[in-house]
């Protein structure tokens, strides 16, 4: 497939050319991505057992794109309504901080991390997907949902996924954002040993 004008990298022209370019102009301006976790990183299930909490399956996929979002200079937190020590193990085998749990007041919780990172709310994107999410998807700059949302969560969102959470979605997202900011490109160049190799 021969690139389109603009692009550097075949793989950004097949994503940018499905998105709205008022979509494509919010994420190239991210610095700070924020992630809600069930339901995104997550397919929204809660397995439990009879210790409570057993189970909370995350997607390999979303997991490296998170990484690859970091590697080319982008933040990345996760801010969870819910406590859930299986989050904790994963978002630190993932090298991600802050991951917040049981918050509830999601925006001033945002507010806060664009501060001490010294952004505008416009240079912050956040993906959720419930209603304690709406206050700050009608904030950031880059709001972004999943299909299997309430239509009315999805409907405040600059763009949704096609992917449903914990399938995927997350990796689509950060696919998106590198692409529009010229980066996704240097991920297909770049050597394991650069990026980590490791098994996300």
């Amino acid at each position: 497939m021969n690139e389109q004008p603009g692009f550097s990298h075949p793989a950004e022209a097949q994503i940018l050319a499905r998105i709205d370019p008022g979509v494509r102009a919010r994420a190239q301006a991210i610095r700070l991505m924020v992630f809600d976790v069930d339901g995104i990183l997550t397919d929204g299930s809660l397995w439990y057992g009879e210790h409570g909490e057993a189970i909370k399956p995350f997607n390999a996929l979303d997991g490296h794109g998170l990484r690859l979002l970091r590697e080319h200079g982008i933040r990345v937190a996760w801010v969870s309504g819910r406590k859930s020590a299986i989050t904790a193990r994963r978002a630190a085998e993932l090298g991600i901080a802050p991951a917040l749990q049981g918050i509830h007041d999601k925006i001033t919780t945002i507010e806060d991390l664009a501060r001490e990172a010294g952004l505008a709310l416009d240079a912050v994107g956040y993906m959720g997907d419930d209603i304690i999410d709406l206050p700050v998807l009608r904030r950031v700059g880059f709001a972004v949902s999943v299909p299997n949302a309430p239509f009315y969560v999805s409907q405040a969102a600059h763009w949704v996924t096609s992917l449903p959470g914990g399938r995927g979605a997350v990796r689509e997202c950060c696919d998106l954002i590198l692409a529009a900011q010229g980066r996704l490109g240097a991920c297909f160049t770049a050597s394991l040993s650069t990026l980590g190799g490791a098994i996300q």
